[in-house]
C-alpha cells in the first residue's frame, strides 16, 4: 500500500465529543454568551481537531511549494517564468513577504521544489529548501494534461511525506505557493470542482488587463475541453490541469488531517489544493482553516465548496502563505480563550440573571 491510500485510510472527522466539552466550558466564561463569536468557534473546532481542551497551537510549520507552470507558454501572467526560481532564491535569502510574516507570527519556514525550472540544486545542498521535484514544470494544459496520474500521486506523496516527518513536532501548518501562472490551474480547478462557469471564476493573478484577462478565460476553457477532467476524481483533475505544487498543498493538508493538526489555508491556490484534498478525503475538511479571503472573485466559490468562512479578509493577491501567516495568531487567541479565561465558576464572578 502506497503512502497515500495508506493516509487516506486513517484520516477521520474531528471529535464531537471534544467539541461538546469544549463548548461546555467556553459557555460558563466570564463573559456573556459567545461573546468572542468566531474566535469560540474556532476554539471549539480546536479541541475537536486535537481531542484536548488545551490544544497546543505553538509550534507552527509554513510550507510553501513552488512548481513552474507550461501554460505560461500561452501568455495567461504579467510575469515571465523565470520569476518562479528568482523568488524561491528571494526565500532562500530571508527578502519575501511569506520571510516577514512568518517571522511575525512565530512559524518555521520551509520551502520546496516541487517543480521548478530552474538549477535550484545549491539552495538544496545548502539546506535553504527541500527537493522533491517532479519534474522542471507542468505540461501545457491548454495542449494536453498537466502531468501523469502517477506524477500527481508522486506530488501529493511528496507534501504527505514532508508533513508527517514533523509527527508530534508540529502543532499548526500553513500552506503556500509559488509558481508563475498557477491561478489558471487553480481557476481550472475550481471550475471543474464546484462546477461554475470559468467567467464568474477567472481573475486578473498577476495584475493582468482587460484584453489579457478575456485570453486566459479562453485559454482555461480550452483547457477543460482538451483534458475532460472528471470531477469524481481528485487525482484525475489534478492530473489533467493541475500544478506540482497544488498536488504538494493538497499532500500538506492531507498530512495535517492526518496527524489531526489544523491547517491554515492560504489563498486561491492553496485552497485549489484544499479542493483536491477534499475529494480524496471529505474528512479533511475538518482539519482546515480558511486563512483569509482572496481578491480572487473565484476564491469566495471554493471557500463556500469546502464549507469555510476566512478569519481575514484583507485584499491579499500575493499567496505565498502570506494570508495564512497573517491568521496564525488568531488560533493562539482561540486556544487562549478556552485555556486561560475563567469560568464565572471558578472566578467567583455571578452569571447573567435568569
Amino acid at each position: 500500500m502506497g503512502l497515500l491510500e495508506e493516509t487516506l485510510e486513517q484520516i477521520v472527522p474531528k471529535d464531537s465529543k471534544w467539541e461538546t466539552r469544549a463548548v461546555d466550558r467556553l459557555e460558563r466564561l466570564t463573559m456573556p454568551h459567545w461573546a468572542l463569536g468566531r474566535v469560540m468557534d474556532l476554539a471549539r473546532s480546536l479541541a475537536g481537531m486535537t481531542r484536548s481542551l488545551d490544544p497546543r497551537v505553538d509550534r507552527k510549520v509554513m510550507i510553501v511549494m513552488a512548481g513552474d507552470h507550461g501554460v505560461t507558454a500561452e501568455g495567461v501572467s504579467l510575469y515571465p517564468a523565470e520569476v518562479t526560481a528568482q523568488m524561491v532564491r528571494n526565500f532562500a535569502a530571508g527578502g519575501a513577504g511569506i520571510n516577514a510574516l512568518a517571522k511575525v507570527c512565530g512559524a518555521r519556514l520551509v520551502v520546496v521544489n516541487m517543480g521548478v525550472n530552474g538549477d535550484l540544486t545549491d539552495l538544496v545542498q545548502e539546506g535553504h529548501i527541500l527537493d522533491r521535484s517532479i519534474r522542471s514544470g507542468t505540461g501545457n494544459i491548454a495542449q494536453g494534461p498537466a502531468m501523469s496520474r502517477d506524477e500527481a500521486v508522486r506530488c501529493v506523496e511528496a507534501g504527505l511525506e514532508i508533513t508527517l516527518g514533523f509527527g508530534d513536532r508540529v502543532d499548526v501548518l500553513g500552506t503556500g505557493d509559488m509558481g508563475i501562472g498557477n491561478t489558471t490551474p487553480s481557476t481550472a480547478i475550481a471550475a471543474v470542482l464546484t462546477g461554475v462557469s470559468v467567467e464568474k471564476l477567472v481573475g486578473r493573478g498577476t495584475g493582468i488587463g482587460d484584453e489579457q484577462l478575456a485570453h486566459k478565460v479562453g485559454v482555461i476553457q480550452q483547457a477543460l475541453e482538451v483534458n475532460r477532467p472528471d470531477s469524481r476524481d481528485g487525482l484525475d483533475v489534478l492530473a489533467r490541469v493541475g500544478g506540482f505544487e497544488i498536488g504538494g498543498i493538497a499532500g500538506v493538508i492531507l498530512g495535517a488531517a492526518r496527524l489531526k493538526k489544523p491547517v491554515v489555508i492560504d489563498g486561491f491556490i492553496s485552497t485549489a489544493g484544499a479542493l483536491i484534498a477534499s475529494r480524496l478525503a471529505p474528512q479533511s475538511v475538518d482539519y482546515m482553516v480558511a486563512g483569509h479571503q482572496s481578491v480572487e472573485p473565484g476564491h469566495r466559490v471554493m471557500l463556500a465548496e469546502l464549507g469555510k468562512r476566512p478569519l481575514l479578509d484583507l485584499d491579499l493577491r500575493l499567496g505565498e502563505g502570506t494570508g495564512a501567516a497573517l491568521a496564525m495568531p488568531i488560533l493562539d487567541a482561540a486556544a487562549g480563550v478556552l485555556t486561560q479565561v475563567s469560568t464565572f465558576e471558578e472566578a467567583a464572578v455571578s452569571g447573567a440573571i435568569p
